[in-house]
């Protein structure tokens, strides 16, 4: 799928790129013809003119005579950046005379002047052997003043325009080829990410459901197969479904937490509100806990600290990381908490001693199902969905979370939040 969507992408982009280089160069070419189409005519019209003056200008072709060549010759003739001459044709199409400042054979003057005539057109163009000629035709009472330019270099300056264009961009085009693949995949790589994690949390919140769902038609089961029996007698079972749907509500409710904090993150209100109160309230809330667990508790809480947020959520993360780190802090173990300022945060640390987390497991922690310890967890009542809230809540308060850990040593805990003004 995500291979389709990239050639998509390639192919759509190379065509847009493509158009564009087409337009560009059409509109170059469209240009430079034009620029070059002025200077011919304005050649053309030079070199009629010029023909049509009376003194001496037309006359019999003389080889290596005429105005420009000659010491005393009219210099009013026009400085030619090509080859220009005119012809005087009969009306039969003879030519009579040739106003010309280059030394040209004869049968050169004789055939042009057909080609113009058998055009039928008073200007135009044509090719004569490797020659390529503009022409303009005036007619007269009784015979035809034939003007020509030799335009062999702006015809090769156009065509070669053109290949150039295709070198440069079939050149462009293979680079874009490859820049635009590297980008695509790097542009695809965060959305493929996401689906494949899309496709996990579906399939682990299905494996979650299936579990306790299990239970209790088990627990159904039974029940109507001893239908005749007192409810004292069948308690057993029906504590069973009720704790498996005690489950079900805590992961359903979870998820649609998730679910919330991801689709309606600028719905919640931001308001300063103070850290180290909401740490305090919660640790204190925690303290029994602890002590009945055999935890060895120590915290330090600086005052003050206000962070702009919601204290609830924030709260809520609090207990996360508490309850979590009861769960694996081993018998007689300690927990250290302590929150001060740091630079222009606020920082929370949470350690508790116990067997740690090995470094394959820290990058994945934060990852919704995801455990360390999957059997464990189950069987502490565990979903795997709590580091994944706190996360989600931290970023949503543009902070930052993260873990360190020592294996078989400790295991810390680090949540950073802009410090409010």
């Amino acid at each position: 799928m995500f291979r389709k969507l990239r050639n998509k992408f390639l192919l759509l982009n190379m065509v847009t790129i493509s158009v564009m280089l087409l337009i560009a160069f059409a509109c170059i070419y469209v240009i430079m013809y034009q620029n070059v189409s002025r200077d011919i005519g304005m050649d053309l019209h030079r070199e009629a003119e010029f023909a049509r003056k009376p003194a001496g200008n037309l006359g019999p072709f003389k080889p290596g005579h005429g105005p420009k060549s000659e010491p005393g010759g009219n210099d009013q003739q026009p400085m030619a950046r090509s080859v220009s001459f005119s012809v005087v044709t009969d009306s039969e199409g003879t030519v009579q005379s040739v106003a010309s400042r280059f030394d040209l054979a004869e049968q050169i003057y004789r055939a042009v002047a057909a080609k113009a005539l058998a055009s039928g057109k008073q200007e135009g163009k044509f090719k004569l052997e490797d020659t390529h000629w503009a022409f303009e035709v005036q007619k007269l009472s009784d015979r035809y003043v034939l003007s020509f330019l030799d335009i062999t270099s702006q015809q090769d300056f156009l065509a070669n325009l053109v290949y150039a264009f295709l070198l440069v961009a079939s050149i462009m085009l293979i680079l874009i080829y490859f820049i635009s693949r590297y980008f695509a995949n790097r542009s695809i790589e965060p959305v493929q990410v996401a689906f494949d994690k899309q496709k996990q949390f579906i399939a682990d919140a299905s494996h979650e459901l299936k579990t306790p769902l299990a239970v209790i038609q088990t627990n159904v089961d039974v029940l109507l197969a001893h239908a005749d029996d007192t409810i004292a007698n069948q308690s057993k079972w029906l504590t069973f479904i009720q704790s498996e749907s005690e489950r079900m509500s805590k992961l359903t409710n979870d998820l649609l937490y998730l679910a919330q904090i991801d689709q309606a993150e600028a719905a919640v209100l931001f308001l300063p509100f103070d850290v180290s109160e909401a740490v305090e309230q919660v640790v204190l809330t925690m303290e029994a806990i602890i002590f009945e667990s055999r935890i060895q508790l120590s915290y330090e809480i600086e005052p003050g600290l206000i962070a702009r947020g919601s204290q609830e959520p924030f709260k809520q993360v609090v207990m996360i990381l508490l309850d979590n780190a009861v769960k694996y802090t081993n018998a007689n173990g300690s927990m250290d908490i302590v929150l001060k300022k740091r630079h222009h945060s606020i920082q929370l640390t949470v350690t508790n001693t116990g067997e740690g987390i090995s470094e394959s497991h820290l990058e994945r922690i934060f990852d919704r199902f995801y455990r360390t310890d999957a059997s464990r967890s189950r069987s502490q009542g565990g979903y795997g969905l709590g580091l994944a809230i706190a996360k989600a809540i931290v970023e949503q308060h543009k902070g930052n979370i993260y873990a360190k850990s020592t294996e078989g040593k400790q295991t810390t805990f680090i949540v950073e939040l802009p410090l409010s003004a």
